[in-house]
């Protein structure tokens, strides 16, 4: 007898929701028919390429069917399966058969997760998948004169050539994406990821602070907030909008996975935490030493001009109701939010280039 394995699993159903689980087990299966020293086929369906089609391929190619990994029960798609295959022997593997065993087993060998008669280890704990560096993507949302768009595209790019777990993080508390709602669980989120990729300023600093390696682009043409804070700091992963070349941003990202990156990093949360720690001392002085303070208080009370630009916007919020203006701004909001998911693609022209450390 010629023997040949055909190893199918849900990841052979077009509408079969195959899960990460299903495809380690189906890998520690094939790992295991081929200690076997046996020839076998995969059974996928879209989107899995590179398998057979079980449903036209030769049953008689094959002596044995492994079916592995998920629930089993009599249905539809178990019926269509089993009756193609009947004359092979057929073999359950890390099934959680649905029907009590003393009422149905089509398996001529079963060696279930879990069912009426007993309960397995999941094989997926022998599955020896690689693990990937968890990326951040923390995105300022569509603004007034930023670039956001051919940020976004730009780091779609750069992320699309990657084998890496993506995680997205939003900052707002106002309204969040993410489903986070404080800032601890912000931070707690950025400080985990191996490297933070932002185009907003406090994404930045939250990863170093964390000793995050972090690939920041302003958002902004010719640089703005977060430029001047990277260089102030020291941090020379940053980019403009206007002038993102895909080369450097791969230079850039190779070395934030780098450990020369997370020292860098942490050189800067030290420089940084010093030079903030500057500004601690001068509010406190300026709060309980208040001459100069006092002084300057005085001088603008003394000079009423100096609040004139408030007086058209105020005249102009007094003639429209409250509820109008919040309407408005609750549109303005709604329109940003699909914009900033659905990160459109539009096309810029003569993109300037400026000076950058990965060039």
């Amino acid at each position: 007898m010629n023997k040949k394995v055909l190893i199918a699993g849900w990841f052979s159903f077009e509408h079969g929701h195959p899960t990460a689980g299903d495809i380690m087990a189906l890998n520690s299966t094939t790992a295991w028919v081929e200690e076997a020293g046996l020839p076998y086929d995969v059974a996928f369906d879209p989107p899995f390429t590179g398998g057979v089609n079980w449903r036209t391929v030769e049953p008689t190619w094959y002596s044995h069917v492994v079916f592995v990994c998920g629930p089993f029960e009599q249905g539809n798609y178990e019926a269509d399966f089993l009756s193609r295959f009947t004359n092979c022997r057929l073999i359950g593997l890390n099934l959680s058969m649905l029907v009590p065993l003393n009422r149905w087993n089509p398996f001529d060998l079963l060696l279930e997760r879990n069912s009426t008669a007993t309960v397995r280890p999941d094989i997926v704990f022998l599955a020896r998948e690689p693990l990937v560096p968890v990326i951040g993507i923390c995105l300022v949302e569509p603004y007034p004169g930023a670039l956001d768009a051919v940020a976004n595209q730009a780091i779609n790019r750069l992320i699309s050539t990657r084998h890496v777990a993506v995680v997205y993080i939003d900052t707002r508390l106002d309204t969040n994406s993410t489903h986070l709602r404080t800032p601890a669980e912000v931070e707690s989120l950025i400080a985990r990821v191996d490297v933070l990729v932002t185009t907003r300023l406090h994404g930045m600093v939250m990863a170093l602070k964390n000793n995050v390696p972090v690939l920041a682009i302003d958002p902004e043409a010719g640089g703005a907030k977060i430029v001047a804070q990277a260089q102030k700091i020291g941090w020379p992963v940053v980019f403009q909008a206007d002038a993102l070349d895909d080369h450097e941003l791969n230079n850039a990202f190779d070395y934030c996975l780098t450990e020369q990156a997370r020292k860098k990093a942490l050189a800067c949360k030290h420089q940084a935490i010093e030079m903030a720690e500057q500004i601690h001392a001068e509010l406190v002085l300026a709060l309980t030493h208040s001459e100069s303070l006092e002084n300057t208080y005085r001088s603008r009370i003394n000079n009423p001009e100096n609040n004139a630009w408030t007086k058209g916007l105020l005249s102009k919020q007094k003639t429209e109701p409250y509820w109008l203006r919040k309407a408005k701004a609750d549109i303005k909001k709604t329109a940003k939010a699909v914009l900033y998911w659905s990160l459109p693609t539009p096309f810029y022209n003569s993109i300037a280039r400026t000076k950058n450390p990965f060039r």
